[in-house]
């Protein structure tokens, strides 16, 4: 089969590997028909994440068709179609147990892509499949389910539960990449009274508007804790969303938040950033960070059945799976290219 696989920072390929095969009684084999590019990924490319090696198969999110099943294997079956989930259950740690799957101590957690071969593939090995895939609901777009792999749950976790927004709050999310806009979208499902997105590139902030931003902010030309203080009688946000993974979005999160209020880091960082624990230290001010668990994509599937969100709006870009490289690109141009988030499908035979 193809696969699209990292040979160190930089450097990566769309070349031909050996087709993976059941290696434990719960894995699954799932053929690929749609998958996408993560912000994870490209750190992945700039050597953020130093536990992926050269020769794996990058990737992490897709939908699919399932071709092989391990002899445990119970829930899912040969011919089913898939979701699969950017984390991996065994089912039985305590961490899964407790509903905290990606800190599984049972050999699941972010491997996809990261610890073992993913899914920017034609095929893919998922293990504990019975736990980390989910069946596609009738009547909603692969696309739109293609989100609930890993964005919207990241967004809605890591960001708006983690950050504990509650009816009538205001919500300053620093930046409105895909990450961003999921955790705009979550936030609104618990009634802020406003939400505001901040960010470098105009296209994104228009982005931002559209999936319920109230104000907007390009902190290229406006001063964002000025924006926020006019808009908070001076306190200051009640919770600030880090949705971009640099020393300087987190810093600014940590500036936006008034006493008593929820910072949530959900950025992927590869540099340290400072903690100015000289100011926040009086101001009760509470900071979480998380690797997304995906214990919410199954009341998130009910939502988008319903049809809310329409996660299939968060699609800016579509290309076929040997177009990966080129799709890679265009995703870690997105000032310029506009793109938010990629979908590659397989070709139809």
């Amino acid at each position: 089969m193809k696969a699209l696989v990292y040979h160190g920072p930089g450097i990566k390929a769309w070349e031909e590997v050996a087709d993976p095969v059941i290696i434990d009684d719960t894995d699954a084999i799932v053929r690929v028909e749609v998958t996408t590019i993560c912000g994870s990924d490209l750190h992945i490319m700039k050597g953020d994440v130093p536990a992926v090696t050269d020769g794996r198969i990058l990737g992490h999110e897709a939908v699919g068709t399932v071709t092989a099943i391990g002899a445990a294997a119970r829930r899912v079956k040969v011919g089913d179609r898939v979701l699969v989930s950017c984390i991996t259950a065994c089912g039985t740690c305590s961490y899964c147990r407790d509903g905290h799957a990606g800190q599984c101590l049972g050999g699941g957690g972010w491997i996809l892509g990261h610890k073992i071969d993913g899914t920017q593939a034609e095929l893919v090995r998922v293990p504990f499949a019975d736990l980390s895939t989910y069946p596609i609901p009738d009547g909603v777009s692969d696309e739109a389910v293609l989100m609930l792999a890993d964005i919207l749950p990241t967004g809605y976790e890591v960001g708006v539960l983690n950050g504990h927004v509650r009816p009538g709050d205001v919500v300053a999310v620093v930046g409105a990449g895909p990450i961003g806009l999921a955790a705009i979208i979550g936030s609104r499902l618990y009634s802020p009274t406003t939400v505001i997105a901040i960010d470098l590139a105009d296209s994104r902030l228009d982005a931002a508007k559209s999936f319920g931003a109230d104000v907007t902010v390009n902190n290229s030309r406006d001063d964002p804790l000025a924006v926020v203080r006019s808009l908070t009688g001076g306190l200051g946000a009640d919770v600030a969303i880090e949705a971009v993974g640099t020393a300087a979005t987190f810093e600014l999160a940590t500036t936006l938040i008034r006493p008593g209020g929820h910072v949530a880091n959900i950025g992927v960082h590869g540099t340290s950033a400072t903690l100015h624990l000289e100011d926040l230290w009086i101001r009760n001010v509470t900071i979480t960070t998380g690797l997304v668990d995906a214990s919410s994509t199954p009341t998130l599937l009910r939502l988008i059945g319903s049809g809310q969100p329409d996660a299939g709006r968060l699609v800016t870009h579509h290309f076929q799976l040997d177009e990966m490289e080129h799709a890679y690109d265009v995703f870690a141009d997105a000032a310029n290219s506009g793109a938010l988030k990629v979908v590659l499908s397989a070709t139809s035979e």
